[in-house]
């Protein structure tokens, strides 16, 4: 009996343990560790599609479990960094009164993670680019931020509309039509790959620099740059049609 049909599974299984892991930490008010489970489910995440592609395994219920283990790592996990830090922000005098159930909003988060999630496993237009910000990047976006800024957010009763705001932006991110480049080099060279290769670049300093923080930097810098991107090539096809 071949057990290589198992390891995907089992390394996705990984995966969502690696979310549960997260979640807890994070239940606790440990953004750092959350954060690096976060990261570790991520290598997990990376690794079982890879497995599956080269013992040609791939399977229906290997593609179900993986959107399972996603939505907890990178849905769930993260909307729970977000629910401990709302827990000791300081909120503004109109929000008092319900101040108990505030935080419960950050979870909205996890609920628009698995359904993008739900949307990428349909939508055949993702092959070589994302569509929408990709729930990894969403979930250590909020890691790196909380780790970062969360004790400064502290401060201030208008940091926690800020986080509210924030969430709802991200919310909108994932699944939205905007799209988003992704790190696949069909060549090395640079013509073809100039954003990808200024992308990387720009990173360096930010991950020098920045330590924890930077996760936070590298992809609201990543949403700038592929916006800007989406923009330009509209502008260019608008400009190429009326010529």
């Amino acid at each position: 009996m071949s057990f290589k049909k198992y390891i995907p599974n089992t390394i996705t299984c990984c995966n969502l343990i690696s979310g549960c892991v997260a979640t807890c930490f994070a239940f606790f008010h440990e953004p750092k560790l959350a954060l690096m489970w976060i990261i570790i489910g991520a290598v997990f995440d990376f690794f079982d599609g890879m497995s599956a592609r080269i013992l040609h395994v791939a399977s229906p219920i290997g593609k179900e479990l993986d959107s399972l283990a996603d939505d907890v790592t990178f849905g769930v996990a993260p909307s729970t960094i977000i629910f401990s830090q709302l827990l000791v922000m300081d909120y503004p005098s109109f929000l008092q009164p319900v101040s108990d159930y505030v935080a419960f909003i950050a979870f909205v988060m996890a609920a628009f993670s698995a359904l993008r999630l739900a949307k990428f496993n349909l939508d055949e237009r993702q092959s070589m680019g994302f569509i929408g910000l990709p729930t990894p990047a969403n979930a250590l976006f909020w890691g790196s931020l909380i780790i970062g800024l969360g004790p400064w957010l502290e401060q201030f009763s208008t940091g926690t509309l800020l986080i509210i705001a924030m969430i709802f932006v991200s919310s909108y991110l994932l699944v939205s039509e905007i799209p988003m480049f992704a790190l696949k080099f069909k060549h090395w060279g640079w013509k073809g790959n100039e954003v990808k290769y200024i992308f990387l670049l720009t990173c360096i300093p930010m991950l020098i620099f920045l330590r924890w923080s930077a996760f936070a930097a590298i992809i609201a810098w990543y949403v700038i740059l592929s916006v800007g991107v989406d923009l330009y090539q509209k502008r260019h096809q608008v400009l190429s049609a009326e010529s």
